[in-house]
């Protein structure tokens, strides 16, 4: 007894330490490496973000010390003079700005070059010696601000020449930023080339939709309200619409984005994650594995589209673009149907509509019910109820409904129900989608991050479609900008069942 006593004792020690080793306390010194210092991303959307997480206090002076890396040749006060202009301005932000720029140093060297990260692991090790931080503790966050061609000789670097020496509480985790590949192919490539080198856990594929704070709402609103619940599934609801659309085109960017097209670079991945949220089954807890699952299970049953049911613009000047080939085929604008094939959404068309040089500029979710049967009021004609959530710009939820006109008279009409956030939340600062993900990447948690096999699945169902546009299978139509976009693309949406509103416009409340 007493032997079988000290075995099971020895195993509950065991055990206790092991979970002591996995929940060692992050004590050690943060180090952000922005590699691709010098470009237009990190200057106008990481360093800001950093700015702003040092200025709430997510970020301290005493432990945390950021480092740029790309190929320009600067000193630290070179970049620290082109990032300025970027940051948050204001008599009150002066000391912050002053203190922040001091933590940021530059080392400068090519992408797949030992030596360049050879001097990084320098200067990285003696911020964390001058902190006294215990070796094994310390913290290495690498946010590739880069263009994904050079991902894989960039993880070879950073794994030979950069890792956090061991596990004594301390990690090494990387931030990279999509494209994801082109289709299928290149997509799982390069997720085996950064696989070889990390663990799945080290891995941040960031889509900054999923730090935007009306689709972080998406969950709360769906799974955490009752009268959602009976209602969210093909009985009660005739259609979904996700919408992006810019009133401006492709604005100096246009040789990236015609490698890219209007698919690629929003719907296969920040429409798409969207998606998820709407259509995904409850999950079992709000921990990142159980949300994602739930993710990936949405994106399993999705059938094939069908090419009727895609509609693709290019508006009228973009091949004028001296970058843009003469004779492009990509398209600035897409709207197509996805099809779920489960006992939920069986029957119900999710339309993913983007486009750009459009006539107006927003991204809201529409859903739409089906008709009240045995109408007595006799107000079908003014539309359906919908519930809409705008995710940017002017952040609102609200949902339309018919009320009584008022007066003598029993006449109908649309209005809503609004919840506008710069109204409700007066003086409350909507973080932006960046900030969060980075404290989030910092703090371990991967619920906003695209899992691998999400992203397997994703290019799953766009990549036959990718392909018979590339081959030049399948054409754009033109369209005039500040339109609405290809006349066939409402015509789809009327195929499909969405009804539109007729004399109803919502207008944001103001303060």
């Amino acid at each position: 007894m007493e032997g079988a006593w000290t075995v099971e004792k020895r195993l509950s020690m065991k055990y206790d330490s092991f979970k002591d080793y996995e929940n060692a306390p992050e004590t050690g010194c943060l180090s952000i490496i922005v590699l691709g210092a010098s470009g237009d991303l990190a200057k106008k959307k990481t360093f800001p973000a950093l700015f702003n997480l040092y200025r709430q206090g997510f970020l301290q002076s005493n432990e945390v010390h950021i480092f740029g890396y790309a190929r320009t040749k600067l000193s630290d006060d070179q970049l620290r003079d082109r990032i300025r202009g970027f940051l948050s301005h204001g008599k009150e932000y002066t000391e912050d700005l002053t203190k922040f720029l001091q933590l940021i140093k530059y080392v400068s060297g090519s992408y797949d070059s030992a030596e360049g990260f050879q001097a990084l692991d320098k200067a990285i090790s003696e911020h964390e010696v001058s902190k006294n931080s215990a070796e094994g503790s310390s913290r290495r966050l690498f946010y590739f601000a880069l263009p994904p061609s050079v991902y894989p000789s960039v993880c070879k670097m950073i794994k030979h020449h950069c890792m956090n020496r061991s596990d004594l509480g301390g990690w090494t985790r990387i931030v990279v930023e999509k494209p994801f590949g082109k289709d299928l192919a290149s997509a799982e490539k390069l997720s085996s080339q950064i696989g070889e080198l990390f663990d799945e856990p080290q891995i941040y594929r960031i889509d900054h939709y999923l730090g935007k704070e009306l689709v972080q709402n998406l969950l709360v609103l769906r799974f955490a309200n009752r009268f959602f619940l009976p209602l969210w599934n093909r009985d009660n609801i005739d259609n979904v619409q996700i919408v992006f659309r810019e009133d401006f085109g492709t604005d100096g960017r246009g040789g990236y984005f015609d490698e890219y097209g209007i698919i690629r670079d929003i719907i296969q991945n920040h429409l798409l994650q969207v998606f998820c949220l709407i259509a995904m089954e409850k999950p079992i807890s709000l921990k990142p594995e159980h949300i994602r699952d739930e993710k990936v299970k949405v994106l399993q049953s999705v059938l094939p589209i069908k090419n009727e049911e895609v509609v693709l613009g290019q508006y009228e000047g973009y091949r004028e673009d001296p970058t843009v080939p003469d004779n492009s085929n990509t398209p600035t604008f897409a709207t197509m149907v996805l099809r779920i094939h489960n006992e939920r959404w069986e029957g119900v068309p999710f339309v993913l509509k983007a486009g750009k040089a459009l006539n107006s500029r927003k991204a809201e979710v529409r859903v739409q019910f089906k008709d009240v049967p045995g109408d007595i009021f006799r107000c079908q004609k003014q539309g359906r109820n919908e519930f809409v959530i705008r995710l940017q710009p002017l952040e609102a939820i609200y949902m339309k409904l018919t009320v009584k006109q008022p007066g003598l008279e029993m006449s109908t009409v649309q209005s809503e129900l609004d919840l506008s956030y710069r109204q409700r939340y007066q003086g409350v600062v909507i973080p932006e989608a960046y900030e969060r993900l980075i404290l989030d990447t910092i703090r371990g948690d991967q619920q906003h991050f695209v899992r691998r096999d999400e992203l397997k699945e994703a290019w799953e169902i766009f990549t036959p479609l990718l392909h018979r546009i590339d081959n030049g299978e399948f054409k754009p139509t033109s369209y005039k900008p500040g339109s609405r976009g290809p006349a066939e693309a409402d015509e789809l949406l009327q195929k499909v069942g969405y009804v539109q509103t007729h004399g109803y416009i919502w207008i944001p409340p103001t303060l």
